[in-house]
Protein backbone atom coordinates (compact mmCIF):
# COMPACT_ATOMS: atom_id res chain seq x y z
CA UNK A 1 0.00 0.00 0.00
CA UNK A 2 1.18 3.85 -0.70
CA UNK A 3 1.50 5.71 2.36
CA UNK A 4 -1.11 7.71 1.90
CA UNK A 5 -4.03 7.60 4.57
CA UNK A 6 -7.42 7.86 3.08
CA UNK A 7 -9.49 5.55 5.60
CA UNK A 8 -8.91 4.97 9.51
CA UNK A 9 -10.84 2.95 12.61
CA UNK A 10 -10.04 3.48 16.13
CA UNK A 11 -10.89 1.29 18.70
CA UNK A 12 -10.56 2.81 22.14
CA UNK A 13 -10.65 1.02 26.04
CA UNK A 14 -13.04 2.93 27.63
CA UNK A 15 -13.07 0.86 30.84
CA UNK A 16 -11.14 3.19 33.01
CA UNK A 17 -12.61 6.04 34.84
CA UNK A 18 -12.15 8.50 32.18
CA UNK A 19 -12.48 6.15 29.27
CA UNK A 20 -15.71 8.20 27.88
CA UNK A 21 -13.78 11.28 28.58
CA UNK A 22 -10.76 10.30 27.05
CA UNK A 23 -13.00 8.75 24.22
CA UNK A 24 -14.76 12.13 23.33
CA UNK A 25 -11.66 14.23 23.51
CA UNK A 26 -10.32 12.11 21.08
CA UNK A 27 -12.76 12.41 18.56
CA UNK A 28 -12.40 16.20 19.21
CA UNK A 29 -8.32 16.24 18.09
CA UNK A 30 -9.58 13.61 15.14
CA UNK A 31 -11.27 16.24 13.42
CA UNK A 32 -8.13 17.87 12.14
CA UNK A 33 -7.85 14.78 10.36
CA UNK A 34 -7.51 14.39 7.02
CA UNK A 35 -9.47 11.12 6.43
CA UNK A 36 -12.45 9.46 8.33
CA UNK A 37 -12.37 7.67 11.41
CA UNK A 38 -14.49 4.99 12.09
CA UNK A 39 -14.78 5.79 16.30
CA UNK A 40 -15.53 2.85 18.50
CA UNK A 41 -15.53 3.27 22.33
CA UNK A 42 -15.13 -0.48 23.48
CA UNK A 43 -16.43 -0.73 27.37
CA UNK A 44 -15.81 -4.40 27.73
CA UNK A 45 -12.29 -5.17 26.61
CA UNK A 46 -13.35 -8.50 26.05
CA UNK A 47 -14.98 -6.67 22.90
CA UNK A 48 -11.85 -5.46 21.90
CA UNK A 49 -10.63 -8.45 19.62
CA UNK A 50 -14.29 -8.84 18.14
CA UNK A 51 -14.54 -4.66 17.13
CA UNK A 52 -11.08 -4.51 15.69
CA UNK A 53 -11.82 -8.08 13.40
CA UNK A 54 -14.73 -6.00 12.45
CA UNK A 55 -13.12 -2.74 11.74
CA UNK A 56 -10.22 -4.39 9.80
CA UNK A 57 -12.65 -6.24 7.60
CA UNK A 58 -13.92 -2.66 6.33
CA UNK A 59 -9.65 -2.43 4.88
CA UNK A 60 -8.81 0.81 6.25
CA UNK A 61 -5.27 2.15 5.89
CA UNK A 62 -4.88 3.11 9.25
CA UNK A 63 -5.59 1.40 13.05
CA UNK A 64 -5.56 3.42 15.94
CA UNK A 65 -5.64 1.73 19.19
CA UNK A 66 -6.29 3.95 21.87
CA UNK A 67 -5.49 2.52 25.73
CA UNK A 68 -2.21 1.14 27.73
CA UNK A 69 0.83 -1.27 27.02
CA UNK A 70 -1.67 -3.93 27.56
CA UNK A 71 -4.14 -3.22 25.30
CA UNK A 72 -2.16 -2.56 22.53
CA UNK A 73 0.13 -6.09 23.22
CA UNK A 74 -3.31 -7.94 23.53
CA UNK A 75 -4.23 -6.83 20.33
CA UNK A 76 -1.15 -6.19 17.73
CA UNK A 77 -1.60 -9.89 17.05
CA UNK A 78 -4.63 -9.04 15.14
CA UNK A 79 -2.43 -6.87 12.49
CA UNK A 80 0.33 -9.01 11.82
CA UNK A 81 0.00 -10.20 8.19
CA UNK A 82 -1.93 -7.38 7.73
CA UNK A 83 -1.97 -4.08 4.74
CA UNK A 84 -2.52 -1.68 7.78
CA UNK A 85 -0.74 1.13 9.62
CA UNK A 86 -0.56 0.94 13.72
CA UNK A 87 -1.52 4.20 15.00
CA UNK A 88 -0.73 4.56 18.92
CA UNK A 89 -3.19 6.82 21.59
CA UNK A 90 -1.47 6.39 24.96
CA UNK A 91 -4.03 6.81 27.15
CA UNK A 92 -2.56 4.10 29.84
CA UNK A 93 -0.67 4.80 32.83
CA UNK A 94 2.73 3.76 32.23
CA UNK A 95 2.72 4.39 27.92
CA UNK A 96 6.04 2.41 27.27
CA UNK A 97 5.46 1.46 24.16
CA UNK A 98 4.70 5.07 22.79
CA UNK A 99 7.58 6.40 24.67
CA UNK A 100 9.57 4.11 22.72
CA UNK A 101 8.05 5.73 19.63
CA UNK A 102 8.44 9.38 20.75
CA UNK A 103 5.26 9.77 20.64
CA UNK A 104 3.80 12.57 22.67
CA UNK A 105 1.70 11.20 25.80
CA UNK A 106 -1.44 13.71 25.47
CA UNK A 107 -4.14 13.20 23.35
CA UNK A 108 -3.70 16.74 20.64
CA UNK A 109 0.31 15.20 20.20
CA UNK A 110 -0.42 11.95 19.42
CA UNK A 111 -3.21 13.16 17.21
CA UNK A 112 -0.89 15.34 16.10
CA UNK A 113 1.26 12.26 14.95
CA UNK A 114 -1.47 10.66 12.94
CA UNK A 115 -1.88 13.84 10.80
CA UNK A 116 2.05 14.44 10.54
CA UNK A 117 3.94 11.56 11.03
CA UNK A 118 5.36 8.61 8.69
CA UNK A 119 4.87 5.00 8.61
CA UNK A 120 7.91 2.89 10.55
CA UNK A 121 8.73 -0.32 10.22
CA UNK A 122 9.83 -1.95 14.23
CA UNK A 123 9.66 -5.71 15.42
CA UNK A 124 7.34 -6.86 17.95
CA UNK A 125 8.90 -9.35 20.16
CA UNK A 126 7.27 -12.65 20.61
CA UNK A 127 6.55 -15.43 24.17
CA UNK A 128 6.81 -18.20 22.47
CA UNK A 129 4.14 -17.89 19.37
CA UNK A 130 2.36 -14.85 21.03
CA UNK A 131 3.31 -11.39 19.88
CA UNK A 132 3.76 -8.51 22.43
CA UNK A 133 4.73 -4.75 21.72
CA UNK A 134 7.30 -3.83 24.49
CA UNK A 135 8.03 -5.68 27.27
CA UNK A 136 7.50 -9.23 29.03
CA UNK A 137 8.61 -9.14 32.54
CA UNK A 138 9.12 -12.35 35.69
CA UNK A 139 9.54 -11.18 38.80
CA UNK A 140 7.59 -8.70 40.80
CA UNK A 141 5.49 -7.66 38.13
CA UNK A 142 3.25 -10.60 37.06
CA UNK A 143 3.01 -10.90 40.91
CA UNK A 144 1.15 -7.63 41.36
CA UNK A 145 -0.79 -8.10 38.41
CA UNK A 146 -2.15 -11.37 39.24
CA UNK A 147 -2.75 -10.44 43.16
CA UNK A 148 -4.21 -6.95 42.75
CA UNK A 149 -7.95 -6.77 43.93
CA UNK A 150 -10.50 -6.08 41.29
CA UNK A 151 -11.18 -2.66 41.11
CA UNK A 152 -8.51 -1.29 43.57
CA UNK A 153 -6.58 0.84 40.74
CA UNK A 154 -10.43 2.11 39.43
CA UNK A 155 -11.52 2.73 42.86
CA UNK A 156 -8.53 4.55 44.51
CA UNK A 157 -6.20 4.95 41.51
CA UNK A 158 -2.45 5.41 41.35
CA UNK A 159 -1.87 5.80 44.81
CA UNK A 160 -3.82 2.54 45.48
CA UNK A 161 -2.02 0.39 42.95
CA UNK A 162 1.00 1.72 44.31
CA UNK A 163 0.24 0.46 47.77
CA UNK A 164 -0.15 -2.86 46.64
CA UNK A 165 2.57 -3.26 45.10
CA UNK A 166 4.52 -2.44 48.11
CA UNK A 167 2.47 -4.48 50.04
CA UNK A 168 3.34 -7.36 47.25
CA UNK A 169 6.92 -6.74 47.80
CA UNK A 170 7.42 -7.51 51.47
CA UNK A 171 6.15 -11.08 49.91
CA UNK A 172 8.21 -11.63 46.79
CA UNK A 173 11.64 -13.50 46.53
CA UNK A 174 14.72 -13.76 44.24
CA UNK A 175 14.39 -16.84 41.70
CA UNK A 176 16.77 -18.71 40.04
CA UNK A 177 16.97 -17.88 36.22
CA UNK A 178 17.91 -20.27 33.32
CA UNK A 179 19.15 -18.74 30.35
CA UNK A 180 19.62 -21.32 27.05
CA UNK A 181 19.56 -25.16 27.02
CA UNK A 182 22.13 -28.07 28.66
CA UNK A 183 25.46 -27.73 29.19
CA UNK A 184 26.06 -24.41 27.73
CA UNK A 185 22.96 -22.71 29.80
CA UNK A 186 23.91 -20.06 32.04
CA UNK A 187 21.82 -19.63 35.77
CA UNK A 188 21.43 -16.62 37.44
CA UNK A 189 20.21 -15.52 40.96
CA UNK A 190 18.24 -12.96 40.05
CA UNK A 191 15.30 -10.22 41.61
CA UNK A 192 13.86 -9.28 37.95
CA UNK A 193 13.94 -10.55 34.46
CA UNK A 194 13.00 -8.67 31.55
CA UNK A 195 12.06 -9.58 28.49
CA UNK A 196 12.62 -6.15 26.01
CA UNK A 197 11.97 -4.76 22.77
CA UNK A 198 12.03 -1.77 23.70
CA UNK A 199 13.72 0.38 26.69
CA UNK A 200 10.67 1.16 28.62
CA UNK A 201 9.35 -1.05 31.73
CA UNK A 202 6.65 0.69 33.56
CA UNK A 203 7.26 4.14 32.06
CA UNK A 204 10.65 4.32 33.07
CA UNK A 205 13.94 3.42 30.92
CA UNK A 206 15.25 0.15 32.16
CA UNK A 207 16.45 -1.68 29.32
CA UNK A 208 18.93 0.59 27.20
CA UNK A 209 20.26 -2.26 24.77
CA UNK A 210 16.75 -2.95 23.91
CA UNK A 211 14.76 -0.99 20.37
CA UNK A 212 12.34 -1.50 18.35
CA UNK A 213 14.06 -2.18 15.04
CA UNK A 214 17.07 -3.66 16.41
CA UNK A 215 15.90 -7.21 15.02
CA UNK A 216 17.01 -8.90 18.36
CA UNK A 217 15.15 -9.12 21.88
CA UNK A 218 16.83 -8.35 24.77
CA UNK A 219 16.48 -10.05 28.44
CA UNK A 220 18.01 -8.25 31.14
CA UNK A 221 18.58 -9.87 34.32
CA UNK A 222 18.85 -7.93 37.58
CA UNK A 223 21.02 -10.19 39.58
CA UNK A 224 21.16 -10.41 43.16
CA UNK A 225 20.27 -12.72 46.27
CA UNK A 226 18.55 -9.49 47.87
CA UNK A 227 15.29 -7.26 47.00
CA UNK A 228 17.62 -4.60 47.53
CA UNK A 229 19.26 -4.88 44.67
CA UNK A 230 16.08 -4.34 42.84
CA UNK A 231 15.22 -1.11 44.43
CA UNK A 232 18.43 0.04 44.00
CA UNK A 233 18.07 -0.68 40.36
CA UNK A 234 15.00 1.14 39.55
CA UNK A 235 15.85 4.20 41.69
CA UNK A 236 19.65 4.19 39.51
CA UNK A 237 17.10 3.85 36.50
CA UNK A 238 14.59 6.60 37.66
CA UNK A 239 17.27 9.35 38.01
CA UNK A 240 19.43 7.93 35.28
CA UNK A 241 22.34 7.17 36.88
CA UNK A 242 25.16 4.75 35.83
CA UNK A 243 24.60 2.71 38.92
CA UNK A 244 21.61 1.32 36.92
CA UNK A 245 24.30 -0.97 35.01
CA UNK A 246 26.18 -2.52 37.92
CA UNK A 247 23.54 -5.02 39.37
CA UNK A 248 22.33 -6.03 35.63
CA UNK A 249 22.98 -9.07 32.89
CA UNK A 250 21.77 -8.55 29.26
CA UNK A 251 21.31 -11.29 26.69
CA UNK A 252 20.81 -10.46 22.80
CA UNK A 253 19.26 -12.99 20.33
CA UNK A 254 16.97 -13.92 17.73
CA UNK A 255 15.64 -16.61 20.20
CA UNK A 256 16.30 -16.88 23.72
CA UNK A 257 15.20 -20.23 25.95
CA UNK A 258 14.34 -18.94 29.58
CA UNK A 259 13.54 -21.26 32.72
CA UNK A 260 13.18 -20.49 36.15
CA UNK A 261 13.12 -22.05 39.49
CA UNK A 262 10.40 -22.32 40.49
CA UNK A 263 8.43 -21.87 37.27
CA UNK A 264 6.92 -18.43 37.30
CA UNK A 265 4.15 -16.63 35.93
CA UNK A 266 4.99 -13.96 33.20
CA UNK A 267 3.47 -10.56 32.24
CA UNK A 268 3.34 -9.55 29.27
CA UNK A 269 3.08 -5.64 28.98
CA UNK A 270 1.12 -5.82 32.01
CA UNK A 271 -1.20 -8.62 31.52
CA UNK A 272 -0.05 -12.14 32.92
CA UNK A 273 -0.46 -14.56 30.02
CA UNK A 274 2.32 -17.09 29.90
CA UNK A 275 4.60 -19.05 32.62
CA UNK A 276 8.18 -20.48 32.51
CA UNK A 277 9.73 -22.29 30.26
CA UNK A 278 9.50 -20.14 26.96
CA UNK A 279 11.45 -19.04 24.12
CA UNK A 280 11.56 -15.41 23.52
CA UNK A 281 11.72 -14.45 20.25
CA UNK A 282 12.24 -11.53 17.87
CA UNK A 283 10.05 -10.92 14.76
CA UNK A 284 12.05 -8.61 13.36
CA UNK A 285 10.21 -5.64 10.89
CA UNK A 286 7.41 -7.59 11.22
CA UNK A 287 4.74 -4.40 11.10
CA UNK A 288 4.26 -0.56 10.12
CA UNK A 289 3.40 1.75 12.59
CA UNK A 290 2.98 5.56 12.22
CA UNK A 291 5.80 7.79 14.06
CA UNK A 292 6.94 11.07 14.56
CA UNK A 293 8.98 12.25 11.74
CA UNK A 294 12.56 12.80 12.95
CA UNK A 295 14.31 15.93 11.91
Amino acid sequence: MTDTITSAALIINTKSRTGQAQFDATCQAMQSLDFPVDARAVPDPARLEDELRDALSKKPDLVILGGGDGTISGLVDLLVGQDVILGVLPLGTANSFARTLGIPLDIPGAVEVLRTGAPRRIDLGMIDNDYFANCAAMGISPQIAQTVPHGLKKMFGRVGYLAWASYQFTRFKPFTLIVGEGPTAERLRVVEVRISNGPYHGGTELVDAAAVDSGEIVVQAVVGHVKRRLVKNWAASFFRHKARHEDTRDFHGKSLRIDTEPRLPISIDGEVLAKTPVTAKVAAGIIRVMAPVVQ
